[in-house]
C-alpha cells in the first residue's frame, strides 16, 4: 500500500509543478501581448487601398520583405498566414491581415483599412456598398443533420414515409 500512496504523491507533485509553471508562463506571455498590442495601437492608421490578391501562404512564399522573414521565429516558418497584395497610393505592398477580418476583405475593391506597419487589423469600410461578411461554413455534423431533415420533410410531404402508403403501393 505504501508503493501506491509514494507513487500517487510524486504524481500530484508533478502535476502541481507543472500547473505552476503554466501559470508563470501564461502570465509572462499575458504581459507581452499587452505590450505589443499597444504598440499596434500607438502606430495604427487608417489608409485607403486597392485589394489586388488575398491567399493563404507560407510566409517563404508571400513576397514579405526580408527582414521580416528573418524575424520570424523558426516554429511559425512553416504555417500560413493571410497575405493581402494591395495598392497603397502608387505602391503595391503585400501585407498581412488579421485572421478574423481575413474572409470579409473584399478582392478587386477599394477599401478604409486601418494598418499598423504591415499588419492590417480591422476595415472601415468598402467604397461603393456594403461590407459582406461570408455565411460561416458550416461543419460535416450540422451538414448531415440538414440533409437527414430534409429528407424526412421530402418524405412526409410525399407521403413515401408513411406506412399506410407502402402497403397501397403492393
Amino acid at each position: 500500500m505504501t508503493t501506491f500512496w509514494n507513487v500517487l504523491i510524486v504524481i500530484l507533485l508533478v502535476l502541481v509543478i507543472a500547473l505552476a509553471l503554466l501559470y508563470y508562463f501564461g502570465r509572462k506571455a499575458q504581459k507581452k501581448q499587452a505590450a505589443q498590442q499597444e504598440q499596434l495601437d500607438a502606430a495604427k492608421q487608417v489608409v485607403s487601398m486597392l485589394v489586388i490578391d488575398k491567399k493563404r501562404l507560407k510566409i517563404k512564399e508571400s513576397g514579405l520583405p526580408q527582414i521580416v522573414i528573418d524575424n520570424t521565429p523558426w516554429y511559425m516558418r512553416g504555417s500560413k498566414l493571410p497575405i493581402v497584395k494591395a495598392k497603397v497610393g502608387p505602391k503595391i505592398m503585400t501585407l498581412i491581415s488579421e485572421a478574423g477580418i481575413f474572409d470579409t476583405i473584399p478582392v478587386k475593391k477599394e477599401i478604409k483599412a486601418v494598418v499598423s506597419g504591415i499588419y492590417i487589423t480591422e476595415i472601415k469600410s468598402v467604397r461603393g456598398g456594403h461590407l459582406e461578411v461570408p455565411e460561416k461554413k458550416k461543419g460535416l455534423r450540422a451538414r448531415l443533420a440538414e440533409k437527414v431533415n430534409r429528407k424526412a420533410k421530402e418524405m412526409d410531404v410525399t407521403g413515401t414515409g408513411s406506412s399506410d402508403s407502402k402497403k397501397k403501393k403492393k
